[in-house]
């Protein structure tokens, strides 16, 4: 991880106030990351940031994530393009995606990727001392189970 941390912002619905509150008290630290977010979160998280700040951030869009949003956050993560997953997801709500969303949890763990899913844990993320610099997340070596004989 490079200084700049690039950080994904994803909130289902009912949590998506929660997300934006959560992001309005951490402004000037996220402001300054690189941003991507699925859907109708990220037009929302552009629009507090651009008014917090004045000016317009580059944030990048996915899809909705029952529209594959959560499917291209994984493939970012697979390919080393996230460094940090705040998803705050409603664990009372069913959703249409639920295996997506459990795919992407798997996958943040796989790639040993931190995943804040909810604002503690978020803000423990950002106010640690290792946010501030650069990190070497050690990641597993899966050659053995790539090289397996398959019958």
């Amino acid at each position: 991880m490079k200084k700049a941390k690039r950080i994904a912002l994803v909130a289902h619905d009912n949590w998506k106030k929660d997300l934006l509150e959560w992001v309005e008290k951490n402004w000037e630290i996220i402001s300054n990351q690189k941003l991507t977010c699925t859907g109708t979160t990220g037009s929302l998280v552009e629009e507090l940031l651009t008014k917090k700040t004045g000016i317009s951030l580059n944030i990048r869009k996915l899809k909705s994530g029952p529209l594959g949003g959560d499917q291209q956050l994984g493939a970012l993560i697979a390919s080393g393009e996230i460094d940090i997953v705040i998803f705050f997801w409603d664990p009372m709500q069913p959703q249409p995606h639920d295996v997506d969303v459990k795919a992407l949890l798997r996958i943040t763990v796989l790639y040993n990727v931190p995943m804040a899913c909810n604002r503690s844990t978020a803000d423990f993320v950002v106010s640690s001392s290792l946010f501030e610099g650069e990190y070497q997340a050690k990641i597993k070596d899966y050659s053995t189970y790539l090289n397996r004989e398959i019958i």
